[in-house]
């Protein structure tokens, strides 16, 4: 009989398997089944057994082409593995640059700071692809019945087909005492300016309907721009260019730019250009409030101008035909083109900077492509076009007289008649497309209209850059961020990827440029100096046995050098001696007259 030690032994936990804890997606074990059933294999038959290998062969499969290990959820594979793949149409929307080519030698650094800004850039692209999907905001267009021109619906019956909100933006201010008027958007498109021919400036904030300040300025107002923000804004009178605040509080009088006609500014540069009746077109850094540049262009009277979003290169328009491009850091025209055979009267140029829009006294309206500097596209307007504007979604407003028209796709195709149209009361001065909204705002002789042009806005904005909703906070941590940011005026050139580009000057021509900078060689040799050696090995005699050697050595290679170059210089004095002696072998047919 077995005694209690040796059943405990024998009943023991060492050596047995630990059942493994069942899972969610296994079958559940039958109660009545017999745990202690022996021969549970071979009761298997063949057929179970073929598709038991088959399924460890797809496992293993699978497993192989996988190489991340981390993509296995609750012990059964990912069915989907990896990243959503992003349509390729998408990524290329958001694409930024080409793919630098890397040095050939060995610039290991460089090669590696190449690779990681590549690799940020695709991620950024990638990333911007995948949330484009979460943009709460699409752009639409106006639409008609079946055979109805969409320019003959009126702006009443589309403030009344559209909800309350946007019905409120189409609005009329009866301003006939002192227009015609310029406007002006602010960069959010929350904010309105105006400038009255006769004096009058208001700001407004123009979806709530508040009147921020009013002014009267007791002379001419040529032309109104707000600057960084809605807090500041330029105004050029007769004389002079002044700065007030948005409490209408005037802040500078700038005595050096005087006769302002027209004014731009250039949001990332902290730069105000103006164009003035003597031909001046001058640069204002507001940030410090000093003249970054003043040239002369030499064409006569400056009334015409615009700004390209993509490289802050200023267009101005002449009155023999020509459009300019002018950058603060030459003196002379970048580009100069002949556009029509009357004088210019106004300029656009889309966001992406690549088309730009003209229209002359020859009544005609040209479309051109800025990267080549060709014309696309000619329409003739009946009475020509005063007032240029585009939108941030392609969309041009050209005012005739009293008759606002708007185009659609005028640089991809060939348009026949107008998207939009409507009268105003009193010629059109001023034109201007509000941004992240679908309003075009006109000033005229008689007030200003606010009208509903579908599709012009861009419907989402950048919170970081543009935000329509901030608070004063978040304006002030902005406009800090924005000067720490200031694009340097040196920096502003025809093509912005230049700036990416690296100079392949020589390094002869470079090492001059320095040596004639700095007044010396600072890649002379120096003076030799032995190191300090212990142990007595720096005493007097060894260190002018060192010295010697080293003298020695580049004495040599001095030697070594005019040695070669006398071989040389004799070489080709013995050429030139055989060259001579067969020349002189040769006889000629005068030879018979010599004596």
């Amino acid at each position: 009989m077995a005694s209690v030690g040796e059943a405990a032994v024998r009943d023991s936990h060492v050596g047995k398997k630990k059942k493994p804890p069942a899972r969610y997606w296994e079958e559940p074990q039958e109660e009545g089944k017999d745990e202690n059933k022996v021969g549970k294999d071979e009761d298997k038959t063949e057929a179970a057994l073929e598709e038991q290998e088959e399924q460890k062969a797809k496992k293993t499969k699978l497993e192989e082409e996988q190489r991340d290990g981390n993509k296995v959820i609750s012990g059964k594979l990912d069915p989907f593995p990896g990243p959503a793949p992003i349509p390729e149409d998408r990524v290329q929307k958001f694409k930024r640059k080409e793919k630098t080519k890397k040095p050939r030698r060995n610039h290991s650094k460089l090669k590696d700071m190449i690779t990681r800004s590549e690799e940020a850039s695709e991620m950024a692209q990638k990333q911007a692809a995948r949330f484009d999907l979460l943009l709460p905001e699409d752009a639409g267009f106006l639409e008609g019945d079946e055979d109805e021109d969409t320019c003959t619906i009126s702006q009443e019956d589309i403030a009344d087909a559209v909800d309350i909100t946007s019905g409120t933006k189409y609005f009329n201010l009866k301003l006939s005492q002192f227009g015609p008027y310029r406007i002006d958007y602010s960069k959010t498109g929350r904010h309105l300016l105006l400038g009255g021919r006769r004096g009058h400036v208001a700001c407004i904030d123009w979806q709530s309907k508040q009147l921020m300040c009013e002014i009267n300025v007791m002379e001419s107002v040529n032309d109104v721009k707000w600057l960084h923000s809605e807090t500041m804004y330029a105004v050029a009178q007769k004389k002079w260019l002044h700065i007030y605040d948005s409490n209408g509080i005037e802040l500078h009088c700038i005595r050096k730019f005087n006769d302002v006609l027209r004014m731009q500014f250039l949001p990332y540069h902290f730069l105000l250009a103006t164009a003035s009746s003597t031909s001046f077109l001058q640069y204002l850094d507001v940030s410090v409030g000093k003249e970054v540049a003043a040239i002369c262009t030499k064409t006569g009277r400056l009334d015409v101008m615009c700004q390209n979003p993509h490289n802050a290169i200023i267009h101005l328009g002449h009155p023999n035909g020509t459009v300019t491009l002018w950058s603060p850091n030459q003196k002379e025209a970048l580009v100069k083109m002949l556009c029509h055979q009357g004088g210019v009267r106004s300029v656009t140029v889309d966001k992406t900077g690549t088309y730009m829009v003209t229209s002359g006294m020859d009544k005609k309206l040209k479309v051109y492509d800025i990267r080549a500097f060709k014309p696309l596209k000619s329409y003739f307007l009946p009475a020509g076009a005063s007032c240029l504007s585009l939108s941030q979604r392609g969309l041009l407003s050209a005012a005739t007289g009293d008759i606002v028209q708007v185009y659609r796709d005028v640089w991809s195709s060939p348009v026949t008649k107008p998207y939009m149209a409507h009268r105003v009361q009193g010629t059109a001065w001023g034109l201007h497309f509000c941004p992240f909204e679908d309003v075009l705002g006109v000033g005229h002789g008689d007030g200003f209209t606010s009208m509903l042009v579908p599709g012009a806005g861009e419907p989402n904005f950048d919170g970081l850059d543009a935000n329509p909703y901030r608070s004063a906070k978040q304006r002030q941590e902005w406009e800090v961020k924005a000067l720490l940011d200031k694009i340097q005026p040196d920096l502003i050139s025809l093509d912005p990827s230049e700036l990416g580009q690296v100079d392949h000057a020589t390094f002869q021509q470079r090492h001059q440029d320095r040596v004639q900078a700095l007044g010396y060689d600072p890649l002379a040799k120096e003076k030799f100096v032995p190191k300090f050696k212990k142990k007595g090995r720096s005493s007097t005699g060894n260190v002018e046995k060192r010295k010697k050697q080293v003298a020695h050595e580049d004495q040599r290679d001095v030697i070594r050098k005019t040695v070669q170059d006398k071989v040389k210089m004799e070489k080709e004095r013995n050429e030139r001696d055989k060259k001579k002696a067969t020349l002189s072998s040769q006889r000629s047919a005068l030879d018979r007259f010599k004596k």
